[in-house]
């Protein structure tokens, strides 16, 4: 893995004004564009999901070089023409964060909370979608694959599936069914049942038939009389023989043979102590400081007013990965890295060599390394012990584009694409 951070070239498509040029990487930062100059925060701060887009003052700045892009009608598609003597290693895509990556073969899916950008690694060609495309709702929170067709969960638009051949979107909202028009994931489950994570519950639909409504069916935490622990999902996974797991705001639970079991912190589960990670730095800038909903918990938690609490849930899961040997590792907002290996939870903080407590996204990638993407950097875990001597950390000093890694993909030829706010990494 080797990135190049005095002369690498980088893809720009600026979601705001979708303007898009090729830019070189400079040691003397420009002066800020206009998209830049908005609520600027802290180095470090960390947004809760969903928070809208601010700038940081730590985002890498860039010169204009002389080539152009080709560009088609207003701008939303085109091809770049890349520096032959210069590696592509960042794509910018403005005031967004980029909370999903998906690769389907050569093309890499990019979902943004200024909408989807499709990259074809092959040919430089590019392509932007939003609102004026079909799409209910330019916020993204997943890209997957669903039948054929590339499914969008957006942010308060229900989820949209793009038909290559036909161009077209579909979207499907409360009225199809849905449990909210919030969705965290898409899942195709290997008894081809289709899973939907939603704000506001879990969908199912058997045999994954999304035309017909009695195939339907949402599981809350009333109608499975706190089996789901909690109604925002956030993410799903299959485990072992069919087992489906979920990420929630109350802890991670199981659905296995119609019965579901459910963890969390006060059970002896999932995160961190607050008394094990509360000297850690990097919290940034208290999300309890401009959050109701974080300043709440700190309360319900009761750490009102303590530094940092904001920023602590250990039963809040925002990233979920199941491996094949059935191994759950979970990763906590602001409580660390929980495992699960059948029997134990065990939790891993900035103690055990994590560059950060909050687990925005996790990705096992084919070579079966663990990449675990933090506020402060991804850690690359090799093996399955926790231990100093195991993980390896990339930050910005390395050539990350930003320290919040939100999502992660690994593409065909073993590239891995970091998603962040305002741009993606692709590490070669």
């Amino acid at each position: 893995m080797q990135l190049n951070n005095k002369s690498v070239a980088a893809i720009a498509v600026i979601v705001v004004g979708v303007v898009v040029g090729i830019y070189t990487m400079s040691k003397k930062p420009e002066p800020a564009t206009p998209e830049q100059k908005v609520a600027p925060v802290p180095s470090g701060a960390v947004m809760p999901p969903g928070h809208p887009p601010v700038s940081r003052g730590d985002q890498p700045a860039g010169q204009p070089v002389g080539q152009q892009v080709a560009q088609q009608g207003d701008g939303r598609s085109g091809k770049t023409v890349e520096d032959p003597k210069s590696k592509f290693t960042h794509f910018r895509v403005g005031n967004s964060n980029v909370k999903s990556i998906f690769m389907d073969g050569k093309e890499v899916w990019v979902g943004t909370s200024g909408g989807v950008i499709r990259y074809d690694t092959a040919t430089d060609d590019f392509r932007f979608f939003d609102q004026k495309d079909g799409l209910l709702s330019k916020g993204i929170f997943n890209i997957a694959k669903l039948d054929g067709r590339i499914a969008v969960g957006t942010y308060g638009g229900g989820m949209s599936l793009f038909d290559k051949a036909s161009g077209k979107w579909e979207n499907y909202n409360v009225p199809n069914g849905l449990g909210d028009a919030f969705v965290y994931k898409i899942l195709k489950a290997s008894n081809g049942d289709t899973w939907i994570a939603t704000w506001s519950g879990a969908n199912r639909i058997r045999g994954g038939d999304l035309k017909d409504r009695s195939k339907w069916e949402v599981f809350t935490v009333e109608n499975t009389k706190g089996g789901l622990p909690n109604d925002w999902v956030y993410s799903l996974e299959e485990g072992q023989n069919g087992e489906i797991w979920f990420a929630t705001e109350g802890g991670p639970a199981r659905f296995k043979d119609g019965k579901w079991q459910n963890w969390n912190h006060d059970k002896g589960g999932v995160g961190a102590s607050f008394a094990k990670i509360k000297n850690d730095p990097k919290f940034g800038v208290d999300p309890a400081k401009f959050s109701e909903h974080h300043a709440r918990q700190a309360k319900e938690m009761g750490l009102e007013g303590m530094s940092g609490a904001g920023a602590y849930n250990p039963n809040y899961i925002v990233s979920l990965v199941v491996d094949r040997d059935g191994t759950v590792w979970c990763g906590t907002w602001g409580g660390g890295l929980a495992r699960y290996d059948g029997k134990v939870w065990r939790n891993y903080t900035m103690a055990d060599g994590l560059p950060g407590n909050l687990i925005f996204s996790l990705h096992r990638d084919p070579a079966g390394k663990l990449w675990i993407g933090t506020n402060n950097g991804v850690a690359v875990l090799d093996g399955d012990k926790i231990a100093s001597k195991n993980i390896k950390v990339l930050t910005t000093k390395d050539g990350l584009f930003s320290n919040t890694i939100f999502s992660m993909a690994t593409a065909e030829d073993g590239s891995k694409w970091l998603g962040s706010f305002g741009g993606v990494t692709h590490l070669k």
